[in-house]
């Protein structure tokens, strides 16, 4: 018997609702906050007071492209965490409304996890190509960049994470050092296309295991930066697509190589990637490059799941629904994440 997922989704500075029969896509509505662009990050405050505002109109289009009425819904799914509180709690109110409201039950759910099961979704029409079990999946977003080994829907194993900084916190920190605006991952990708990957070199980190560790590169960005300029005002206007594209490289580099790593030390050749950064041109390239040569079978995330989305929180609440994983109303969100 199918069942109706509503997801909801506001861990950080998007507000989203989707709707699911079972895991096959019914609608998937995302409202962006473009006032944070003029700060150059998302401010908490102002996100939070932008969900408040979004959230109702939001889950009303999801069900309305779903061509549903609220009283169809059979289960709320809601990102638990992590992400910002003031942000996380407005969707997990709203979940609690909307189910105490119509009497059905609601799942909280981990927004890294979700990223890594947004590869279960089917789309109608759509040739569903899924990960095999177990898959090592390398997830990679603004606040977080790990490799997870993944034995089934619910049995995650951290490999390897940032001790610092995530990667694309690194692409939005070198964009706004480069002048460019926010948010500087899609930016700079979009110059990278244009420039000459091996035109600069930056230091690389040397951390054993499958650990990441992306500041020590944000430090030689910017002291090389510093130096040119003194040199040469006009240095990031003369050199920006091939800035983009050396740091881009940079980036990807350092990703691959654990990853590779993981592939050698696991011999899992199931090999996938989720979170923003996963829409990057450079990584995806690199990772097809990557399974061609060691005949890897690689599952790479279509756009519109790649970013902050209600879809990958309702595939969530399904694979959790199947399994009797429910939430009670006293559920609260959490900001770290609690993958171990």
């Amino acid at each position: 018997m199918s069942i109706y997922i509503l997801g909801i989704e506001s861990s950080c500075d998007d507000t989203s609702a989707a709707v699911l029969r079972d895991d096959l896509l019914l609608s998937n509505v995302i409202a962006n906050q473009e006032i944070h662009y003029k700060f150059g990050g998302v401010v908490p405050e102002l996100a939070s007071r932008a969900h408040q505002q979004s959230i109702i109109p939001v889950v009303d289009q999801a069900i309305w492209q779903a061509k549903l009425t609220p009283q169809q819904i059979q289960l709320v799914a809601f990102t638990q965490g992590p992400g910002l509180l003031g942000s996380l709690l407005v969707g997990v109110s709203f979940a609690k409304a909307f189910a105490l409201a119509l009497g059905i039950p609601m799942t909280g759910c981990d927004h890294m996890q979700a990223h890594i099961l947004s590869h279960f979704i089917r789309k109608p029409g759509c040739k569903h190509r899924v990960p095999s079990f177990p898959f090592l999946c390398l997830t990679v977003s603004g606040g977080h960049t790990q490799i997870v080994k993944v034995d089934d829907y619910d049995k995650m194993k951290i490999m390897g994470r940032t001790i610092d900084d995530a990667a694309g916190e690194t692409f939005d920190k070198a964009a706004k050092i480069m002048g460019l605006p926010y948010p500087g991952g899609p930016v700079i990708d979009r110059h990278a296309r244009k420039g000459n990957p091996m035109a600069f070199s930056f230091a690389k980190p040397l951390i054993a295991g499958l650990d990441f560790s992306f500041s020590g590169l944000k430090t030689s960005f910017l002291y090389f930066l510093r130096d040119r300029l003194k040199e040469n005002p006009s240095f990031i206007s003369e050199y920006l697509d091939d800035l983009c594209a050396s740091i881009q490289k940079s980036i990807v580099d350092i990703l691959m190589e654990k990853l590779k790593k993981a592939v050698e030390i696991t011999g899992i050749t199931e090999v996938a990637i989720a979170g923003g950064v996963s829409a990057n041109s450079g990584l995806r390239e690199a990772l097809i490059r990557a399974g061609q040569e060691g005949a890897w079978n690689v599952y790479i995330p279509e756009f519109a799941f790649t970013t902050d989305n209600a879809a990958m929180i309702a595939i969530s609440g399904y694979l959790k629904y199947l399994k009797g994983d429910y939430s009670m109303q006293d559920a609260i969100p959490y900001a770290r994440s609690r993958m171990q």
